[in-house]
């Protein structure tokens, strides 16, 4: 399978109950580590810190409340929002729909 395709599983799959997050590694190299997340109405990623990692979140259906170093946004599809290395960041989803995205991290956390 490739990972255009393991995406394109992912989302077609993503059906998580109300209030819970389903995740899955969709792309895993020595140096990258590329997870997918489907929020169902009412669940949240809890911010979280990577020390050593880069992340991006890729919003690729819905709209994604990101939590950023104590601020949020909603971000829509497509959209793409930067985590610098050590800043806190997490996600939420705030709609009546399920929403989806990705996160890439680099270099891979340890």
């Amino acid at each position: 399978m490739s990972d255009t395709d393991a995406l394109a599983a992912f989302i077609a799959d993503a059906a998580p109950p109300t209030g819970e997050v389903t995740a899955a590694e969709l792309y895993v190299d020595g140096h990258t580590l590329v997870k997918g997340f489907a929020l169902a109405p009412g669940a949240q990623v809890r911010p979280h810190t990577h020390e050593a990692s880069t992340n991006v979140f890729h919003v690729v259906e819905g709209t994604v409340t990101v939590l950023r170093d104590c601020e949020e946004e909603a971000i829509e599809a497509p959209g793409v929002v930067h985590h610098d290395r050590g800043v806190p960041h997490g996600a939420r989803n705030d709609t009546d729909e399920v929403a989806v995205f990705t996160a890439s991290l680099c270099p891979m956390p340890g």
